[in-house]
C-alpha cells in the first residue's frame, strides 16, 4: 500500500513539472538576466500584484456543475505606503471600528512593513465599486481580485470538501503559498489540491500620486499569466447524491453508493449534513463555529470516520473464508437450538428460524449458531498449531479483505477501523490462554471488531466481483472528462478463490427474495443484500445493511448504516433499496416504502 502512495504522490507531481520548469526559466530571466526589472522596482511607483488562478471546477458523472468559482476582493495593505490617510473615512467605508483598524494595521505591520497583507477579505460586490472609487484618497492600500467556492446544489459537503486560509505552519512547509492564500482543507479540495489551484502568476502595474493604477509595466511584458486550475470529473452522481441526502434527513448514519466495475462511488452520504456554502465567505468563521458545537456533529464524516461493529454482515466475511480454509463447504449442515453454548452458562443466543441449516440458508436466515462454529473451525484447525496461530491466518485474510486498515481513498479523513491483534487477547485473557471461545463475539461481527461504511460497501463490491476491487475513490478524471485517474486503475485481488463466492452471493440473494430482507424484494430485480443489527453499548442497536444489484451483472453496490435503528431490516435496508432502485431506474415505483423512510425521524437524545 505505501508504494502505491508514492506511486500516486509522483504521478501528481509529474503533472506540473513541465509548467514549473517554464516558471523557473522565466522568472530567472526577469531576476537575473534582466535588471531592468530589479531597477524600476526600486521605484515606488511600481506595485507587484499576485495572479490568482481560478481554482479547477468539480463535476459530477453527467456534468452537472457541482463546484465553481465567484469572483471576491481583499483590500490589501502595505504598511510602510500608507501615509496621511483619514482613518475615520476608512473605517466609516468598510463599517469597522477605529480599534478595529489599529488591530489590522498593527498585525499587517508586524507581519512585514513592505509586504502586503490582507485587511479586509473577501468584501462584498455591491461593496466593491464604492471602495474602489475612493482608494485612491488611501495610498498604501489597493485591491486584490480573488475567488472563493460556490455550490450551486448544497449537497456532498464531506465528499467535496472545503477550502480556507492557510497558516504559517503550511506556508513554512510549501513556499508556494503566502499569507491570504487558500488552500484545499477537507474532502477532494484537499486530495487534489495541487492539481485543482493551477499556478499563481505575477503583475507589475504602475501608479500615480493618487494610488490608482496608470496600467501595466512596458505592456505587460514583465508580467507573468496565472495558470488555471485542472477540472475535476466524478463519479458522483448529483441526482442520488440529493436523494440520500434526503433519505438520511432525520437520521445519524451514512450511506455509500460505488460502482463496482470502476471503485467509482456514486454517492456517499454523511447525515445529519450541512449546506457547503455556509462555509464561504465572509461568515464562514461564525458558522463553523456553529457547526462545531451543534451536538448532532454535522462536521463529522460518519461514511468514513464512524466506526461500527459489523454485526450480522461479518459472516459474509467468515462463510468466505470459511471455505478458503476447507472448514465449511456449500453442503455443511448445523443445527441450531436457539443459541451457541460457550460454556459456564453463557450462550450466543440466535433467533427462531428453520434448523438444521446448510451454507446458503445460513446466509439467508443469519444464524449465529451457524457461524460460531465456523468461526470456531478456522481458529481451531488442526493444520494449525494453537489457537493464536490460527488466529493470525483469519486475521490475515480479514485485512486483506480490505478491513483494519485504509482503503486508499481520495478521501482523505477515511479511518482504519479495528481488528483486534493476539496481544489484545493476550492483555485479557493472558498469553496463550485464549481460545475460540473465549473470543467467540468474533464470529457475529462483535466484540472488537470495527469497520466503516465504506469498509462495508467494500466488502459488497468484493462479493459482487467475486474477490477483487479497485480502491474507492470519487474523481474519475483530470482535466478532461476522458482522461482516466491513474492513481486507482490497479485491482486488488483479496485472496478468496472466486468460486467461493457463488453460495454466498446465492445466499445474499435469497435474504432480499425470502429471507431477513424479504421487506425490499422487487419482482423485476434480483437484488443481494445482507442485514446486518450492531450492538451499542451506548444505547439502542444500529441498522445495517449491503446490499449489490443486478444479481448477475452488479452494477450498484450499497451499504447503509442508521444509528440506533434497530433491525438491519427496519431501516438500513429499505434505504438501499431505494437508492439501488433510484440508482437503476431513474425513478421509485415503491412510493409508500418511500414516503415512509422520507419522513421516518428517529429520536435521538
Amino acid at each position: 500500500m505505501k508504494q502505491g502512495y508514492s506511486e500516486r504522490r509522483y504521478i501528481i507531481s509529474a503533472i506540473f513539472v513541465i509548467v514549473a520548469v517554464i516558471f523557473v526559466i522565466r522568472l530567472f530571466y526577469i531576476q537575473v538576466i534582466d535588471d531592468s526589472y530589479k531597477k524600476m522596482a526600486d521605484n515606488n511607483t511600481l506595485r507587484i500584484l499576485t495572479e490568482y488562478p481560478a481554482r479547477g471546477l468539480i463535476y459530477d458523472k453527467n456534468g452537472k456543475l457541482l463546484v465553481y468559482n465567484e469572483a471576491t476582493y481583499d483590500l490589501m495593505v502595505v504598511p510602510k505606503e500608507v501615509k496621511n490617510i483619514d482613518t475615520a473615512d476608512l473605517c466609516k467605508l468598510l463599517g469597522i471600528s477605529r480599534e478595529v483598524f489599529q488591530a489590522r494595521f498593527d498585525a499587517a505591520r508586524r507581519y512585514s512593513p513592505w509586504v502586503p497583507s490582507i485587511f479586509e477579505k473577501q468584501i462584498p460586490k455591491e461593496l466593491y465599486g464604492f471602495v474602489q472609487e475612493k482608494l485612491f484618497k488611501f495610498p498604501g492600500f489597493y485591491i486584490q481580485a480573488r475567488t472563493v467556492r460556490k455550490y450551486p446544489l448544497p449537497i456532498a459537503p464531506h465528499v467535496l470538501g472545503n477550502i480556507g486560509e492557510v497558516n504559517q505552519n503550511i506556508i513554512d512547509k510549501d513556499h508556494y503559498y503566502a499569507l491570504g492564500d487558500y488552500i484545499g482543507l477537507t474532502g477532494i479540495e484537499k486530495y487534489y489540491e495541487k492539481v485543482l489551484r493551477g499556478r499563481k502568476g505575477r503583475k507589475i502595474v504602475m501608479v500615480d500620486v493618487f494610488n490608482r493604477e496608470k496600467g501595466t509595466l512596458r505592456q505587460g511584458v514583465y508580467n507573468v499569466p496565472a495558470i488555471q486550475g485542472f477540472n475535476l470529473y466524478t463519479y458522483i452522481d448529483a441526482d442520488l447524491q440529493q436523494y440520500g441526502e434526503a433519505l438520511m434527513r432525520g437520521k445519524r448514519g451514512s450511506i455509500v453508493a460505488i460502482d463496482p466495475s470502476t471503485g467509482g462511488i456514486l454517492a456517499i452520504v454523511s447525515s445529519p449534513s450541512y449546506d457547503p456554502n455556509c462555509l464561504v465567505g465572509r461568515n464562514r468563521g461564525r458558522n463553523f463555529k456553529m457547526l462545531l458545537e451543534d451536538k448532532s456533529k454535522p462536521l463529522f464524516d460518519r461514511a468514513l470516520m464512524a466506526q461500527y461493529p459489523p454485526g450480522s454482515t461479518f459472516k459474509l466475511v467468515n462463510a468466505l473464508i470459511g471455505q478458503q480454509e476447507k472448514v465449511v463447504f456449500p453442503n455443511t449442515i448445523y443445527s441450531c437450538g436457539g443459541g451457541f453454548t460457550i460454556g459456564g452458562g453463557k450462550i450466543v443466543r440466535c433467533h427462531a428460524h428453520a434448523s438444521p441449516l446448510n451454507l446458503l440458508q445460513s446466509v439467508q436466515v443469519s444464524c449465529n449458531t451457524y457461524y460460531c462454529k465456523v468461526f470456531k473451525s478456522i481458529i481451531e484447525k488442526k493444520s494449525y498449531k494453537n489457537t493464536r496461530e490460527g488466529f493470525e491466518v483469519w486475521r490475515k485474510y480479514v485485512i486483506d479483505m480490505g478491513f483494519g486498515r485504509l482503503l486508499g481513498s481520495d478521501l482523505p479523513n477515511e479511518l482504519p477501523g479495528n481488528i483486534p491483534t493476539p496481544e489484545v487477547y493476550d492483555k485479557i485473557h493472558g498469553k496463550n490462554k485464549w481460545k475460540a471461545l473465549s473470543i467467540i463475539s468474533l464470529a457475529i461481527g462483535q466484540g472488537e471488531i470495527l469497520i466503516t461504511p465504506l469498509q462495508l460497501a467494500n466488502l459488497g463490491v468484493i462479493i459482487a466481483n467475486k474477490g477483487w476491487y479497485y480502491p474507492p475513490h470519487v474523481v474519475k478524471a483530470i482535466g478532461m472528462p476522458n482522461y482516466s485517474n491513474p492513481l486507482f486503475n490497479k485491482k486488488v485481488y483479496v485472496g478468496i478463490d472466486s468460486s467461493y463466492f457463488d453460495i454466498v452471493k446465492e445466499g445474499m440473494l435469497e435474504v432480499v427474495e425470502a429471507g431477513t430482507a424479504a421487506n425490499i424484494r422487487m419482482f423485476d430485480l434480483k437484488i443481494c443484500g445482507k442485514t446486518g443489527t450492531a450492538q451499542n453499548p451506548h444505547g439502542a442497536n444500529h441498522s445495517l445493511f449491503v446490499a449489490f444489484a443486478p444479481y448477475d451483472k452488479p452494477k450498484i453496490v450499497v451499504s447503509v448504516v442508521v444509528e440506533n435503528a434497530g433491525y438491519g431490516a427496519t431501516w438500513a435496508a429499505p434505504i438501499a433499496g431505494l437508492i439501488i432502485e433510484k440508482y437503476l431506474y431513474g425513478k421509485i415505483l415503491r412510493k409508500d416504502l418511500e414516503t415512509r423512510m422520507l419522513n421516518g425521524i428517529i429520536s435521538y437524545k
